[in-house]
């Protein structure tokens, strides 16, 4: 079955569709992720978006039980130049196609996907429609009108908390408030493999509920959209400020730039794969980090108790930031990966160590009052 790309400037692409049918909107983007597409389409932070990837063979290692990153396919459309039939790996229990109907999401295939993220480097990022129908004016018209929701982040989010607890012989003792705005399963899997507690609330929690419980920091998580839209944890973060420990992931760090506030700008088309340099401006380290967002904080803006701690070698953006009055420290990029290097996954075990020393400080003032007392 055909299927065809339309692009908010009028051009039309057609390939065939190895998805599921009909019509779907979103924002276009490309991924230079030479694997790990399971992990893309089922990341939160892709909601509302069409994923191109730039890699040409894709589907050939099937979808196994995993590497998902949340319990559905977040993208709205998946466009590839090959798509492989016949897929190769031991875990695959499902074809990618076969998914992708299960998820009731369109993929096309046979697309110059080389040619079409030249066009996305080049006029920036734009909104588009993939279908398995015709191409009619009231599509153009829809795609015109089209916006994302201002509320994605509350869409993309868990709707009552939970708690995910480490292995009893792991535990570290340490218990860390999340704020999820479209967390990532492995960012919660780097915590609690490394012995943390974590209780996960929803993107608009209050901050009240979360100063109830003696937490030993807060995380704010990645997710999708424009960080100026997620104006419930905006308020909570900014309530929240002083009172605990904040660490933030992407979408978390922007968050905390307007918190503080910093400004965001949207990029021309994203930073989004697995071989993005960034370089810690304290060490001179490089590492070679997974990225995956649309929008950069404004370091000029940020105050001046805030110190740069990472920048892009590719462009120079604002990569990550600290605020060691008000015990915040954030970054851009995913030290997790999921697809992508575990160069940075050493940033956990630095902000763990933080919480543990903090924890301890804490519990030798207290030892020391008690003895005096």
């Amino acid at each position: 079955m055909k299927a065809r790309l339309l692009l908010d400037n009028g051009m039309i692409f057609e390939g065939e569709n190895f998805g599921a049918e009909g019509t779907a909107l979103g924002e276009i983007c490309f991924n230079t992720s030479m694997a790990g597409y399971q992990e893309i389409l089922t990341d939160p932070s892709y909601a509302k978006q069409v994923v191109v990837m730039t890699y040409p063979e894709i589907g050939n290692y099937g979808i196994n039980k995993d590497d998902f990153e949340s319990s559905k396919i977040s993208a709205t459309g998946f466009i590839v130049k090959n798509y492989s039939e016949n897929e190769s790996h031991y875990k695959s229990y499902i074809k990618l196609k076969d998914y992708l109907k299960q998820q009731n999401v369109i993929g096309i295939s046979n697309i110059d996907t080389r040619y079409l993220t030249t066009i996305i480097r080049e006029a920036g990022a734009m909104n588009c429609a993939v279908t398995t129908e015709e191409i009619t004016e009231e599509l153009k018209t829809k795609l015109k009108n089209f916006s994302i929701d201002k509320n994605i982040t509350i869409q993309v989010s868990r709707a009552a908390k939970e708690t995910i607890s480490p292995a009893p012989d792991k535990a570290n003792g340490l218990h860390i408030a999340v704020i999820d705005c479209g967390i990532k399963k492995s960012i919660i899997d780097c915590f609690k493999n490394r012995g943390c507690e974590l209780t996960i609330f929803p993107a608009n929690i209050d901050s009240g509920e979360i100063l109830n419980t003696k937490f030993d920091a807060l995380l704010i998580s990645n997710g999708p959209g424009d960080p100026q839209d997620a104006m419930a944890a905006i308020k909570t973060t900014k309530e929240l400020i002083g009172k605990i420990p904040i660490y933030g992931i992407c979408l978390g760090y922007q968050i905390l730039c307007i918190a503080l506030g910093g400004k965001t700008y949207k990029l021309k088309y994203g930073h989004r794969g697995g071989n993005h340099p960034v370089i810690n401006k304290q060490t001179g380290k490089v590492f070679m980090t997974s990225q995956n967002h649309g929008y950069a904080a404004d370091a000029s803006t940020l105050p001046d108790n805030a110190i740069i701690t990472y920048t892009n070698l590719n462009d120079g953006t604002l990569e990550g930031f600290s605020c060691k009055p008000l015990k915040i420290d954030a970054v851009q990029f995913h030290p997790e990966a999921a697809p992508g290097p575990n160069d940075a996954q050493i940033i956990f075990y630095g902000w763990i160590d933080e919480m543990l020393e903090r924890k301890c400080n804490i519990l030798n003032r207290f030892t020391k009052l008690f003895k005096r007392g």
